[in-house]
């Protein structure tokens, strides 16, 4: 089995506080399923959004072109169709727009079976002084974790 690694919006815990996550398949072509193995992914700019028939699809994100692909290869910033159950579907639904959550994808990953799967998270929108408090626990972590390796 391949080992490959996950990618990440770190961007998204920072600028997000996460509600309640779920874990969709996506649809994908077979040089996007390469190039995310290759690593070759970003989701800096994704975001989710449902369309007229009650989808969910993922929009924006890029996923590169695969190296050794040819004329079929696929485009890099397609709008790819995510996979949920049909209640899962119709609670994110609900709750993005009766409260004005958002579905924010936070990294694509593969299963234990090797199956493309990506992390989606409901969340609502920090503030600034939120944003703050989270750069602060940062920082003290960080000089706790420093310290502590001195002593150690």
């Amino acid at each position: 089995m391949h080992k490959t690694k996950e990618i990440k919006n770190r961007k998204a815990k920072f600028e997000y506080e996460f509600m309640q996550g779920y874990e969709a398949g996506l649809m994908l072509k077979g040089t996007e399923v390469k190039s995310l193995r290759a690593g070759e992914a970003n989701l800096n700019d994704a975001y989710c959004l449902f369309d007229k028939s009650g989808e969910l699809y993922l929009k924006s994100s890029y996923i590169a072109e695969y190296e050794f692909g040819n004329i079929n290869n696929h485009e890099t910033r397609r709008d790819r169709k995510l996979l949920l159950r049909k209640p899962e579907l119709n609670k994110l639904l609900r709750k993005s727009t009766e409260k004005g959550l958002l579905i924010v994808p936070y990294r694509f990953y593969f299963s234990e079976r090797g199956i493309a799967k990506i992390e989606i998270f409901l969340a609502q929108s920090k503030k600034a002084f939120d944003k703050r408090n989270t750069i602060k626990d940062r920082d003290s972590k960080r000089d706790l974790d420093r310290i502590r390796k001195e002593n150690s």
